[in-house]
């Protein structure tokens, strides 16, 4: 494994694991809260991947994974509209940068995903939580809305009407509901080892099917089906031009070099 040079106030570390890099947000004295330099940063590692990536682990340092937005440092500053509104781009330039990138994203949850990190877990493709995990989207009590893509991705993982009530409510949502929701694919005894385990077989697909997958499955699904299943078409012709792999893996198939799906 190797790592960037990293201190203790390094509020992202990056280590890759041979063809996985294990990306992790280290502000537990915050509960991992984002400010606007944790968001820089992801931005900076989500388009500047490194070519020998083939799957990303998103982690976080401490007991929780992620409590939103820095409050305190969005109280200090008093932002003016204009300014939350370049935050808020921010926040989308940064995520969808994660979720259309091409690269895919294991999320390895615990403790808190509440408010902002429950829109950053939203960006990940596959979402991995230990038994502590909890949901929630707080920003009516705090008096804010959510800015950072909740109304475009949580609302389409759980439907609008399921986020109205929990913005209403405020209600927390534990583990084992958020799992039945969508917010979560896994739970795991132990969510970093498993996040990891995933990324290894992932990154071992092909590369030009892992692209196609995590960029156009959720374009498709904005199309109107006509045009859905044109692009569809299309997109399994890109995919055939990586014709060694794909001659590769389908002989591998017919010569029974693989095992069959089966449960």
């Amino acid at each position: 494994m190797t790592a960037t040079p990293a201190s203790a106030d390094d509020v992202l570390k990056i280590d890759i694991d041979g063809n996985v890099a294990i990306v992790t947000i280290n502000r537990p004295q915050m509960r991992n809260a984002l400010d606007e330099a944790a968001v820089a940063k992801i931005d900076a590692f989500f388009s500047n991947i490194p070519p020998e990536v083939g799957a990303v682990v998103l982690q976080t340092e401490g007991p929780h994974f992620c409590a939103g937005l820095d409050l305190k440092e969005h109280h200090a500053k008093r932002r003016s509209p204009t300014e939350f509104m370049r935050v808020c781009q921010g926040w989308h330039r940064a995520f969808d940068k994660m979720q259309h990138g091409g690269i895919p994203v294991i999320a390895a949850m615990q403790g808190a995903v509440v408010g902002g990190g429950l829109e950053l877990a939203a960006a990940a493709h596959v979402r991995v939580a230990d038994r502590t995990a909890y949901f929630a989207l707080p920003e009516g009590q705090r008096g804010i809305f959510t800015g950072g893509g909740a109304t475009v991705r949580v609302a389409r993982i759980i439907t609008p009407g399921r986020m109205i009530e929990l913005m209403l409510t405020g209600r927390v949502i534990d583990v084992e509901e958020g799992q039945r929701l969508g917010l979560a694919h896994y739970i795991a005894d132990d969510a970093r080892a498993t996040a990891l385990e995933l990324a290894r077989k992932i990154a071992g697909n092909a590369r030009l099917s892992n692209y196609a997958i995590v960029t156009a499955i959720n374009k498709i699904s904005d199309m109107s089906a006509t045009d859905g299943l044109y692009t569809e078409g299309l997109i399994m012709c890109m995919v055939q031009t990586a014709i060694d792999d794909v001659q590769g893996r389908l002989g591998d198939f017919v010569e029974k070099r693989t095992e069959k799906v089966q449960l």
